[in-house]
């Protein structure tokens, strides 16, 4: 067992259940040999980001967002439209055989999906998701280029030019917004750099003219 299986095993009992059975078919997902950001790393550094909010933000339940940080990208396949949705199913299902209140099941559904687009949160729980998810935008220029190279992988089917497109799209939108992050903490935390290191990704992608 490694140091991360450790911790996410720690988080799971804190915040999930004791019953690690659902666990272990998680952690599975996450070490699928297509993913190289998507992973088990992935998963460790989204609930740290998580533990950095809460302990500033006034939100209502931990254990809901810790749960949907555990499944967002549970599935996770670059050409399929639907991961998110796909994700949240697979949430809905686990927790019903783990016993979770109903209505607790679909704020972690909800939170889930809200991670398709990024935007627009509708409660702070939501936001601290969101902004923990996004917190590699405003890494240190070293990790935001292993970012940028581990999604690259994981979408090895496109050509550079498809690449290039795509992913200008997606970094202009953050660009374009007032704010890529939605709480106080996060954007105090993220924003700045966040917006350094999108311009350059930015002006590595464009083509000359």
């Amino acid at each position: 067992m490694t140091a991360h299986d450790v911790e996410l095993l720690t988080a799971w009992q804190r915040h999930v259940s004791h019953d690690t059975g659902p666990l272990d078919g998680l952690l599975a997902r996450h070490r699928e040999k297509h993913r190289r950001y998507h992973s088990v790393d992935h998963v460790v550094r989204v609930l740290r980001h998580v533990d950095e909010l809460v302990a500033e933000e006034p939100v209502g339940d931990v254990a809901a967002i810790a749960v949907a940080a555990f499944y967002h990208d549970a599935v996770y396949e670059p050409a399929y439209p639907a991961n998110e949705r796909a994700s949240a199913r697979l949430a809905r299902r686990d927790l019903d055989e783990l016993g979770w209140d109903r209505d607790r099941i679909d704020r972690v559904s909800d939170m889930i999906e809200a991670t398709a687009t990024h935007s627009a949160p509708a409660d702070v729980d939501t936001a601290v998701l969101i902004d923990a998810d996004l917190a590699v935008l405003g890494a240190e220029p070293a990790a935001y280029q292993d970012y940028v190279e581990g999604v690259r992988s994981e979408y090895r089917s496109l050509d550079d030019a498809e690449w290039a497109d795509g992913r200008t799209d997606v970094l202009q939108r953050f660009l374009d917004r007032d704010a890529i992050f939605t709480t106080d903490t996060g954007r105090a935390k993220w924003e700045a750099r966040a917006r350094a290191n999108i311009a350059a990704e930015l002006a590595s992608l464009a083509r000359p003219t």
